[in-house]
């Protein structure tokens, strides 16, 4: 599996230096090259929360096969255009988007399988060989792209990736891993509630949203670095597409170091630190592009660029994944890369615009400046860091009560908690009810308030929403020993001996809903 995924890797960065090559002979224009970019990207901000859940929800191995399909005749027909010269810029983009399409659906279900592979011990030495997997293809790919495009045509590159996909499609085909473990004796969710509950939890968590907005303010502005490359390439720096692949070549060679390099620095510097360190680098490296015109100041410079940009998204991606509870990491991790990949394919369209206009030197200039000084602004707030022993489920969490008939209500649930608080504690007891909503927001809840008695103030009323009764018997399974820690500062305040009063309501015959 590892071995065919650097397969694919490498030949998906050989398919991008002959579709940039192939772009600037069809238009030479840097919009069209930096929507490349776009279309590469586009389609994770469309499709990854969705493959997420569908990954959580059907049989993992059919979707990648489907996924991988899809890919290898999206590729097949590019090269067949190319070679029949029926290519036109917006063809060009199109079939990228098919493939980027395949790949959307793709990432979010390989993502899981890294740590199944081996046993748990060895799990975290996995997900640094997928790293590694990336750097090296980054390093070999634009390199072997290059020279491929320079002695032959484009459509080699669209072919040799084609015949990568078919490797991961006899990988997947011969992989028998081990069914997955049922949850829970609860059926399976369904596709458009599995979306909403991932929604619902990154939505309220403070700490993913935060992590978040640094990916996204960094990689929009980094993006025109590697958008705007092949027009550096070609124009200032007067490079044919072998001299384009060896510059790409540096980045990767620059990108491994950096994944070496990595342990070391989180063992001894906060993640802000080394984010807004590794966003100094990579701003520089994007002004040495803007001003040089010497091939050897950029390819140090692009090195260095490789380092800086393989610590950025290792220390975001690390810090996000290290905040998501098991029951949502899929689907969480693709909200990741939707911001990821759709601040690439934003913020490559957008400066591609720019540098058609305003020209390459100055877009590329402002666009290193920003790069450098948003994440530096982020150290005046830094990044929340939630341990991981309080993210996985709750031993003593409540057990969710049985209905009067076992039968489950039909529609949503309203659940309401009375509690009492002690003796000139009422408002210590309000303001811990309050800090429930978020937890119980992000298992499931999709109304939440609370209520305090006017002529008794020690009567506090919690009150929630959830969609159905199956997916409140799921909120109780998703408690974690954070969300459990909040429930204790409350019963801390509450009246000892006086159990909670919990009712479960369901909407009433005849209400009109």
């Amino acid at each position: 599996m590892w071995t065919a995924q650097l397969a694919s890797n490498v030949g998906g960065w050989m398919q991008t230096v002959g579709a940039q090559w192939l772009m600037l002979s069809l238009s030479g224009s840097a919009a069209y090259l930096a929507f490349i970019q776009t279309a590469a990207s586009l389609p994770v901000l469309l499709f990854a929360v969705v493959a997420g859940a569908v990954g959580d929800i059907v049989d993992r191995r059919r979707l990648l096969l489907v996924s991988q399909t899809a890919m290898l005749a999206a590729s097949l027909l590019l090269a067949a255009l190319t070679i029949l010269d029926l290519v036109t810029p917006w063809v060009l983009l199109a079939l990228l988007f098919a493939v980027g399409s395949g790949q959307a659906w793709t990432s979010p279900t390989w993502q899981t399988l890294q740590p199944e592979l081996v046993p748990a011990g060895e799990r975290p030495q996995a997900i640094a060989l997928g790293a590694v997997n990336q750097n090296l293809a980054r390093a070999i790919g634009p390199a072997l792209g290059g020279v491929l495009v320079a002695a032959t045509d484009p459509s080699v590159a669209f072919v040799v990736n084609a015949g990568t996909f078919l490797v991961v499609i006899v990988a997947v085909a011969r992989w028998r891993g081990a069914r997955r473990a049922a949850a829970s004796a609860l059926p399976p969710e369904h596709l458009l509630p599995a979306v909403r509950a991932s929604g619902r939890y990154v939505r309220n968590s403070p700490a993913l949203r935060a992590v978040l907005a640094r990916a996204g303010a960094f990689v929009f502005f980094a993006s025109g670095l590697w958008a705007l490359l092949p027009a550096v390439a070609h124009g200032p720096l007067g490079l044919g597409s072998g001299g384009y692949g060896v510059l790409l070549g540096a980045v990767g060679v620059g990108a491994v170091v950096g994944a070496g390099l990595l342990p070391r620095l989180r063992a001894r510097l906060a993640p802000d630190v080394i984010l807004a360190g590794s966003a100094v680098v990579v701003g520089a490296a994007t002004l040495v592009l803007a001003r040089t015109g010497s091939v050897v100041a950029a390819v140090v410079a692009l090195a260095f660029g490789g380092v800086g940009w393989i610590l950025a998204l290792a220390t975001l991606n690390a810090t996000y994944q290290a905040m998501l509870p098991a029951w949502v990491k899929a689907r969480g991790l693709a909200f990741y890369l939707v911001v990821f990949q759709g601040g690439m394919a934003i913020g490559s369209a957008v400066l591609g615009v720019v540098a058609g206009s305003a020209g390459l030197r100055t877009t590329l200039t402002v666009a290193a400046i920003a790069t450098a000084v948003v994440p530096l602004l982020g150290l005046l707030r830094p990044m929340p860091r939630l341990p991981a022993d309080e993210l996985v489920p709750a031993s003593d969490a409540p057990a969710p009560i049985p209905t009067a008939d076992d039968a489950a209500p039909a529609g949503p649930v309203l659940v309401t908690i009375e509690r009492y608080a002690t003796a000139g504690a009422a408002d210590e007891l309000a303001a811990a009810v309050a800090g429930l909503r978020r937890a119980r927001r992000r298992t499931g809840a999709s109304a939440w308030s609370s209520w305090q008695d006017v002529a008794d103030p020690r009567r506090v009323l919690e009150q929630f929403v959830v969609a159905t009764w199956d997916e409140h018997l799921r909120q109780h399974e998703r408690i974690t020993v954070r969300d459990q820690h909040g429930l204790e500062r409350v019963a801390a305040h509450a009246e000892p001996g006086r159990a909670p009063v919990i009712t479960h309501w369901a909407a009433a015959r005849g209400s009109g809903r």
